[in-house]
């Protein structure tokens, strides 16, 4: 079982890193490197200090079934969050996610607001870096800690154990993207981030299901090897909900297809992401 959480740890953890990485590469190349590592440090220190006070108490005082059955809620939220995006955009009525589309954008919009290549530290550039991963990786940290501790009360073993299984997927995510990012030089649009959106987006909804109900002390029939069935389900209905949504796109009149494009254009670059 472990293997599963280092492998769901990997793929949700790779879409948030090259999310994050695209930023601190518009923050490198459009104003310069020395703000962009400071932003990356410092959010990444930030992360270590939030990590250490929090995680650490989670894991160790928190009663397991309560535990279990938040995150298995969080967990079922978050991953809706994601289906829904992936589902929308391969029904085609938002626009695939496009890491350099996303890059040309966040570039522009540091243009326009005069900030540009200079030697010196900027401190709204040091702020967009920070941000970006802050977020991103208070993300990843969420997704080790919570897919850790619960497969570790699953399997009966110590929760450090699933945690550090879950750190490895976060780990090798993390750095491969940064090594593809410093081989390449430029935003990774070649990483199938929407389906790896679709995937995980899965993945979180199925064992946030499983953990929410053992949360109640409902026992599964198989046990663990539920999950997989529960995934299926998900996949069919997700499947279903998309040839449901492409045929009212074909059924659309030119004038709506305007309206959602203009709409989808003002969208923020959060909401984007």
């Amino acid at each position: 079982m472990e293997w599963a959480v280092a492998t769901a740890a990997f793929l949700a953890s790779a879409v948030e890193f090259v999310e994050a990485f695209t930023i601190v590469l518009v923050v490198g190349v459009t104003i310069n490197w020395r703000s962009a590592i400071i932003g990356t440090l410092a959010a990444v220190a930030s992360l270590a200090v939030l990590i250490a006070i929090f995680g650490v108490t989670l894991v160790q005082y928190v009663p397991i079934d309560i535990f279990r059955l938040v995150i298995g809620v969080i967990l079922i939220l978050f991953g809706l969050k994601w289906l829904k995006k992936a589902i929308l955009r391969y029904s085609g009525i938002k626009a695939l996610h496009d890491e350099e589309a996303i890059y040309e954008e966040t570039v522009a919009e540091l243009r326009a607001k005069g900030e540009l290549v200079t030697t010196g530290i900027q401190p709204s550039a040091v702020a967009l870096a920070f941000k970006s991963v802050l977020l991103e990786g208070l993300e990843v940290a969420f997704i080790v800690i919570t897919f850790g501790t619960s497969i570790s009360a699953t399997t009966g073993g110590n929760r450090f154990s699933g945690i550090g299984s879950a750190a490895i997927g976060a780990a090798v995510a993390g750095i491969l993207v940064i090594l593809l990012g410093v081989a390449v030089r430029a935003p990774l649009k070649q990483v199938p981030e929407n389906t790896l959106k679709f995937v995980v987006g899965i993945m979180l909804t199925s064992f946030g299901t499983f953990w929410t109900i053992e949360g109640f002390r409902v026992e599964w029939p198989l046990a663990d090897a539920f999950i997989p069935i529960i995934g299926v389900i998900y996949l069919a209905a997700s499947f279903a909900l998309i040839t449901w949504l492409r045929s009212i796109k074909r059924q659309q009149t030119p004038v709506q297809r305007e309206q959602e494009i203009a709409a989808e254009r003002a969208e923020p670059l959060e909401e984007v992401l």
